[in-house]
């Protein structure tokens, strides 16, 4: 008896420790603790999070953005998007019977935007040659003055595809998409990224970018530092930048574990 207590006790520990180790999805009822930076530890409290819990998008925090538009390869469409009821939502690029793609974006735009704070997410990325995802932030008047500090960047926490699959890209863009953008970026290579869910996060400050991964510092900016609110945005797309998406295979998908936005405590 007192052995089978021994065993009982053991392998529920057994489960926990290899899947944190092997960053791989735990149990639904042990969420994953972000990891904040040191300097900030003790000194954040959460204000907006999603843990995708539900068996539907919320949409109390989110709205299927660009429905029916047309980007590049792909057709926005709020079907590509769902929830497991175990605490992910799933994004994916599918293709019809006719050799149509779809991909899907949530936005927070209207709901939930904000100014500075420690954004975060935890991700599985996508396994197909074609599609590139992203968590990123956004502002509604990017480009419109040419001043970022008042129109706000395009913030990419992380973005990645499987033409590059060991390389995650972080990126910055400003004054508009036409003849005066302009944009700088990090690429991130990292063995690991491939497989496995990882935690992506952004410290954005009056002064400053600071970007995460897995709780180590990749990349530091202070190029067009937006002083206005912006909304988050996950997103699939199919743009060609990962490739070409005939020879990958559909549907292909990101999946979120969560969603975090902390502040400093007042």
């Amino acid at each position: 008896m007192k052995l089978t207590l021994i065993l009982l006790l053991f392998i529920p520990i057994t489960l926990w420790s290899c899947n944190k180790a092997g960053n791989e999805t735990i149990p639904e009822d042990k969420p994953v603790e972000s990891i904040l930076p040191d300097h900030l530890k003790g000194t954040l409290q959460m204000v907006w999070n999603d843990e995708f819990d539900e068996t539907a998008v919320n949409l109390t925090k989110w709205n299927f953005r660009a429905e029916g538009t047309v980007r590049n390869y792909g057709t926005v469409s709020r079907q590509t998007i769902s929830l497991d009821g175990k605490g992910h939502v799933s994004i994916k690029v599918t293709k019809d019977g006719n050799g149509k793609y779809y991909i899907g974006e949530l936005s927070t735009q209207g709901i939930y935007e904000t100014t500075y704070g420690y954004f975060e997410c935890r991700a599985q990325m996508n396994r197909q040659i074609g599609p590139h995802v992203a968590f990123w932030l956004q502002s509604p008047d990017m480009g419109k003055t040419l001043n970022p500090t008042v129109d706000g960047t395009e913030i990419d926490i992380f973005e990645y595809h499987r033409k590059t699959p060991d390389i995650l890209y972080h990126n910055l863009h400003w004054d508009g998409y036409g003849v005066n953008h302009k944009t700088v970026g990090q690429k991130v290579t990292d063995t690991s990224i491939k497989s496995g869910f990882h935690q992506f996060g952004l410290e954005w400050t009056k002064d400053e970018y600071i970007f995460y991964v897995d709780g180590k510092e990749t990349w530091r900016s202070f190029s067009a530092v937006s002083q206005r609110n912006e909304f988050m945005i996950l997103s699939t797309e199919l743009t060609g930048w990962g490739g070409d998406p005939a020879l990958g295979n559909s549907p292909d998908e990101v999946v979120f574990d969560y969603v975090r936005v902390y502040k400093v405590k007042p």
